[in-house]
Protein backbone atom coordinates (compact mmCIF):
# COMPACT_ATOMS: atom_id res chain seq x y z
CA UNK A 1 0.00 0.00 0.00
CA UNK A 2 2.38 2.66 -1.22
CA UNK A 3 0.15 4.43 -3.73
CA UNK A 4 -3.55 4.44 -4.55
CA UNK A 5 -5.09 3.82 -7.98
CA UNK A 6 -4.32 7.37 -9.06
CA UNK A 7 -0.66 7.19 -8.00
CA UNK A 8 -1.04 9.34 -4.85
CA UNK A 9 1.02 8.36 -1.81
CA UNK A 10 -1.02 6.70 0.93
CA UNK A 11 -0.71 7.84 4.53
CA UNK A 12 -0.14 4.48 6.25
CA UNK A 13 -0.42 5.97 9.73
CA UNK A 14 -4.07 6.84 9.00
CA UNK A 15 -4.91 3.20 8.17
CA UNK A 16 -2.85 1.83 11.06
CA UNK A 17 -4.70 4.16 13.40
CA UNK A 18 -8.09 3.00 12.12
CA UNK A 19 -7.12 -0.67 12.46
CA UNK A 20 -5.75 -0.04 15.94
CA UNK A 21 -9.01 1.62 16.97
CA UNK A 22 -11.07 -1.28 15.62
CA UNK A 23 -8.88 -3.81 17.42
CA UNK A 24 -9.14 -1.79 20.64
CA UNK A 25 -12.92 -1.57 20.43
CA UNK A 26 -13.50 -5.12 19.21
CA UNK A 27 -13.31 -8.02 21.61
CA UNK A 28 -13.54 -11.50 20.17
CA UNK A 29 -14.06 -14.84 21.79
CA UNK A 30 -13.64 -18.18 20.04
CA UNK A 31 -13.97 -21.71 21.34
CA UNK A 32 -14.34 -25.23 20.00
CA UNK A 33 -15.05 -28.67 21.32
CA UNK A 34 -12.82 -31.51 20.11
CA UNK A 35 -14.61 -34.15 18.03
CA UNK A 36 -17.96 -33.21 19.52
CA UNK A 37 -20.02 -34.99 16.86
CA UNK A 38 -19.98 -38.72 17.57
CA UNK A 39 -20.85 -39.63 13.96
CA UNK A 40 -18.39 -37.46 11.98
CA UNK A 41 -15.86 -36.64 14.76
CA UNK A 42 -15.95 -33.02 13.62
CA UNK A 43 -15.65 -30.22 16.15
CA UNK A 44 -18.09 -27.36 16.64
CA UNK A 45 -16.76 -23.79 16.58
CA UNK A 46 -18.34 -20.90 18.37
CA UNK A 47 -17.38 -17.24 18.36
CA UNK A 48 -18.67 -13.86 19.47
CA UNK A 49 -17.57 -10.39 18.43
CA UNK A 50 -18.20 -7.34 20.56
CA UNK A 51 -17.86 -3.68 19.61
CA UNK A 52 -17.35 -1.96 22.93
CA UNK A 53 -19.84 -3.69 25.22
CA UNK A 54 -22.34 -4.59 22.45
CA UNK A 55 -22.55 -8.00 20.82
CA UNK A 56 -22.42 -7.39 17.05
CA UNK A 57 -21.89 -10.88 15.66
CA UNK A 58 -21.92 -14.49 16.77
CA UNK A 59 -21.49 -17.84 15.12
CA UNK A 60 -21.82 -21.51 15.99
CA UNK A 61 -21.18 -24.13 13.34
CA UNK A 62 -19.68 -27.53 12.72
CA UNK A 63 -16.13 -27.34 11.39
CA UNK A 64 -15.55 -28.49 7.79
CA UNK A 65 -12.56 -30.68 8.65
CA UNK A 66 -11.73 -33.17 11.38
CA UNK A 67 -9.22 -31.77 13.87
CA UNK A 68 -6.63 -34.24 15.13
CA UNK A 69 -6.24 -32.39 18.43
CA UNK A 70 -8.08 -29.93 20.64
CA UNK A 71 -5.41 -27.32 19.79
CA UNK A 72 -6.11 -27.65 16.07
CA UNK A 73 -9.86 -27.37 16.73
CA UNK A 74 -9.20 -24.14 18.66
CA UNK A 75 -7.04 -22.75 15.83
CA UNK A 76 -9.76 -23.51 13.30
CA UNK A 77 -12.31 -21.70 15.51
CA UNK A 78 -9.97 -18.73 15.96
CA UNK A 79 -9.29 -18.43 12.22
CA UNK A 80 -13.04 -18.31 11.53
CA UNK A 81 -13.40 -15.63 14.18
CA UNK A 82 -10.60 -13.57 12.58
CA UNK A 83 -12.29 -13.83 9.20
CA UNK A 84 -15.47 -12.40 10.72
CA UNK A 85 -13.59 -9.49 12.35
CA UNK A 86 -11.82 -8.67 9.09
CA UNK A 87 -15.16 -8.73 7.27
CA UNK A 88 -16.66 -6.32 9.80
Amino acid sequence: MDVDKEGKAIDLSHYRGMIGTILYLTATFADADHAGCQDTRRSTSGSMQFLGDRLVSWSSKKQKSVAISSTKAEYIALSGCCVQVLWM
